[in-house]
């Protein structure tokens, strides 16, 4: 305790140099009757402030302790123990800030728990009209076929389809960044299949992949496996899959490898697409940033949404999620889930 306190230990030291000086001056002056005398008067005068001494350094100490609790999350401290002087004082304006503190808590995950709800409602609000009319351009459509319309008809209700289906995507994935803002987004923590992560990313994209005439290939290690969330990851890797989809022509490829070592196991996505222009790798996760890639009008579909979302949901779980480019071409983003035992 002396070691780690220098004022206590000055003290100490100086009371005891005084207990010697006093005790050797009196032995000298007087003899050894009056050394012994004098050595109880100094032990006696100069232990009750020793004593003293360690008892308020302990005060502190504990006093300490407790602030650094409180700065850790706990709200069960209190500083009524602190009863001497000055350190009452303290203590009391610790205990108020506390206080605050734990006040300030409460209010916020109140506040949170309020616009959670209102999101789920906004969500609703939303998709309900949504899907209704995306029923109605269906029927249209098949109406339309029945009686032999136009083929320029036709094609308009469908590319109204897909519009559609673009904004449904557009507004869940804005939601999906509001709750994860306000803190409403559960994730769970599971052992996690990379193959069944993989999968549940791919499936709904294997028709867009289909149309869009570019292969999909994956390559994942067996047994590979993580701590998350099965769901939200999906979601993040299916986000990354589908950005690489969009900034790849026909006849090209995007791949899914996944490996792990004692250290990660890591999702790499690659394309064969123009890949990201340099002056776009700083900002590629940041919302609605469009950048360059390399083609002569911008795509009217990228809102700078799906990436935003994915590096959000990794950051929540823990990960990592990084942009770059391929030595031959094309874009390449690493999702990395590091071993809790690292």
């Amino acid at each position: 305790m002396l070691g780690r306190n220098r004022e206590l230990a000055l003290a100490c030291a100086a009371s005891a140099a005084a207990t010697a000086a006093g005790t050797a001056v009196a032995l000298l002056a007087w003899g050894p009757a009056a050394g012994a005398c004098a050595l109880v008067a100094c032990l006696a005068a100069t232990l009750p402030q020793v004593a003293a001494s360690v008892a308020r350094y302990r005060a502190i100490s504990r006093m300490a302790a407790e602030v650094d609790a409180v700065l850790h999350g706990r709200r069960d401290v209190s500083f009524d123990r602190m009863r001497e002087g000055e350190l009452a004082v303290l203590a009391s304006e610790l205990d108020k800030m506390r206080s605050r503190l734990e006040l300030g808590a409460e209010e916020l995950a109140c506040e949170r728990d309020r616009l959670a709800d209102a999101l789920a409602d906004v969500s609703h609000q939303i998709k309900t009209p949504m899907t209704s009319l995306s029923l109605m351009t269906v029927l249209m459509r098949d109406r339309l076929v029945e009686q032999g319309a136009r083929h320029e008809d036709i094609e308009r209700l469908r590319s109204m389809g897909v519009l559609e289906e673009r904004i449904q995507w557009l507004v869940a994935s804005l939601l999906k960044l509001a709750r994860l803002d306000a803190g409403a987004v559960s994730l769970s923590r599971a052992h996690v299949s990379a193959d069944e992560a993989v999968g549940r990313a791919c499936q709904p994209l294997e028709v867009a992949f289909e149309l869009a005439g570019v292969a999909l290939e994956r390559d994942v290690q067996a047994g590979a496996a993580f701590d998350g969330d099965l769901a939200w990851t999906a979601e993040a890797l299916g986000n990354v899959v589908k950005n690489c989809l969009e900034h790849t022509p026909a006849g090209g490829r995007v791949r899914v490898a996944v490996t792990q070592d004692a250290l990660a196991c890591r999702f790499h996505v690659s394309d064969t697409g123009p890949g990201i222009a340099e002056r776009d790798l700083p900002h590629v996760f940041e919302r609605f940033y469009r950048g360059d890639d390399g083609a002569d009008e911008p795509d009217p579909t990228g809102v700078g949404i799906g990436l935003a979302l994915a590096k959000g949901l990794a950051q929540a779980q823990g990960a990592t999620l990084h942009a770059g480019n391929e030595p031959d071409g094309g874009a390449a983003f690493d999702l990395c889930f590091f071993s809790s035992t690292v």
